[in-house]
């Protein structure tokens, strides 16, 4: 009766709120017709599951692959209110029959495959790692490798969509929670949002910054040391950016203590790293609570390590010396090429390089 009350296609143009260019602007729900007729089966077939009568290896028999394959599909309805429904169906199915677990992570993960990989839309990501937030909470410690795989291979790409504001909250937590059982996983994590870090998306970097500062309050400092030169050379690439939000969140990361406390244990690698942006930050960028958010830093790093930080003050203001020497060389090399070029007589093919005015000798030249 469920069954053929409830498994049913959706219209082709199905529109997706997971299909949009946004980032975690949701587009106003679309509302089932027949939802007053769906509810009434989601909520039978709740009690049922929930029913201390239902003697679960019968049960299983009845909630098989199939069953439970298309219950999963429902996940993509546009109605918020079948979603929510089909989420705790869903948990509770997973908790009372533990013989179709194995299958439930295995089909959950082909869906996320197909988004991430596939489709890019799709309406119930965020239901879906709701209940795997509970699931992951539940694991057995030490984590199975089948487990580990489920974090790398599924959870970590799911930060690739456009999409991924409409359920981050719960993508974190799903890690965060990873991360609770096993903190060992956190340079892997770090690194594998580094690998899908965005680069022309500024809202998406905000988020990544706000993810990546959330992992590393529970970073050790052991882990902390095999991720820090990639991570702090893309927060330095972060503090420069001329979106403020952008460099303003990655400059926030001096406000945990936390984190404080890991770069002054690692100061000799991150503050080489660092001080360049900031200086160039001073120089150079346009906002003034940026500006303002820099000069604390700096004020910052120069209480941790007056010396270090004079150091690498120093160097840098060798490199840019050094920068704008091989500037004016390059310069003047291309300017002495330009001047032979002009003198040379043009015959058949041969190309022709010019400045950006050209003399009215060479007009007469090339016509």
């Amino acid at each position: 009766m469920c069954a053929i009350n409830l498994f049913r296609a959706f219209p082709p143009n199905y529109r997706s709120g997971s299909s949009g260019g946004g980032e975690g602007d949701e587009d106003e729900p679309m509302f089932d017709p027949a939802w007053c007729h769906l509810q009434l089966v989601y909520e039978l077939l709740l009690k049922f599951i929930g029913s201390s009568s239902l003697d679960a290896k019968v049960g299983k028999k009845h909630f098989d692959h199939s069953f439970i394959v298309k219950l999963l599909n429902l996940l993509d309805s546009e109605d918020p209110r079948e979603r929510d429904c089909l989420k705790t169906i869903l948990h509770r199915v997973y908790g009372k029959f533990m013989v179709h677990r194995p299958f439930i992570r295995k089909a959950v993960s082909n869906i996320f495959y197909q988004f991430v990989f596939e489709t890019d839309r799709h309406n119930g990501i965020a239901e879906l790692l709701e209940v795997f937030g509970s699931v992951i909470s539940g694991f057995a410690l030490p984590l199975k490798e089948e487990h580990k795989i489920f974090l790398w291979r599924v959870l970590i790409p799911l930060h690739k969509p456009k999409s991924v504001g409409l359920y981050l909250q719960q993508l974190t937590y799903c890690v965060t929670q990873f991360l609770e059982k096993d903190p060992k996983l956190a340079s892997s994590v770090i690194i594998g949002l580094l690998r899908y870090w965005p680069i022309t998306n500024c809202q998406k970097e905000v988020m990544f910054l706000s993810e990546i500062e959330e992992i590393l309050e529970s970073t050790s400092q052991a882990e902390f040391q095999k991720c820090m030169v990639s991570l702090f050379r893309r927060i330095a690439h972060c503090i420069t950016s001329s979106h403020f939000q952008v460099a303003e969140r990655a400059l926030f990361v001096w406000n945990n203590d936390h984190i404080i406390s890991l770069i002054a244990q690692n100061r000799q690698v991150i503050m080489p790293l660092v001080v360049p942006a900031l200086e160039q930050n001073i120089q150079n960028h346009w906002n003034q609570a940026v500006l303002n958010l820099t000069m604390n830093v700096k004020k910052m790093f120069s209480e941790m390590d007056e010396d270090l930080f004079s150091s690498c003050l120093d160097k840098y203001k060798e490199d840019e010396e050094k920068r704008a020497s091989l500037e004016v060389k390059r310069k003047l090399t291309w300017e002495k090429l330009e001047s032979a070029a002009a003198f040379q007589p043009v015959t058949g093919h041969t190309a022709v390089l010019v400045g950006h005015q050209l003399s009215a000798k060479m007009i007469a030249t090339l016509i």
